[in-house]
């Protein structure tokens, strides 16, 4: 009974700091959930509970999905394209891995992310407002 009370409140929290999340931030907090989720897996796989292994695979496709579709390409910067491609490869990666049921798959899945993430960490908080407030920019013109 307290497990489930302590998992409200943590949904309850993420939904907080979702709410209240930059789009840097939200981002972080994506690349964090794969990381975790990716971890889960490898868990489920050991314990060869293939039924949450699959679910927990699922979310973290989901979550890379979502952030090379948000990835911003009419730039045409070369990031962007790398950063496509790079999370194209971490998605077959992720098949292979759940079909395969492959801890050491995920393991190059998750040395993947974390520069990436760490990178993310990096950025100076003078250049987050900034391409926050280009993007805002874009947004109002294109209505």
């Amino acid at each position: 009974m307290a497990l489930k009370g302590i998992n409200a409140y943590k949904k309850g929290n993420l939904k907080q700091d979702i709410s209240t999340a930059d789009p840097h931030r939200l981002t972080l907090m994506l690349m964090q959930g794969a990381v975790d989720k990716l971890a889960y897996a490898k868990g489920c796989i050991e314990r060869k509970d293939f039924a949450q292994k699959a679910d927990h695979m699922s979310k973290v496709s989901a979550i890379i999905m979502n952030l090379r579709d948000t990835l911003d390409m009419s730039a045409n910067s070369e990031v962007a394209g790398n950063l496509f491609d790079l999370y194209e490869y971490m998605l077959q990666r992720l098949v292979d891995a759940n079909v395969q049921n492959n801890v050491k798959i995920i393991d190059e899945v998750i040395a993947l992310i974390m520069p990436i993430k760490d990178a993310w960490l990096q950025i100076p908080e003078a250049a987050k407002q900034e391409a926050y407030e280009l993007q805002k920019q874009k947004r109002q013109t294109a209505v």
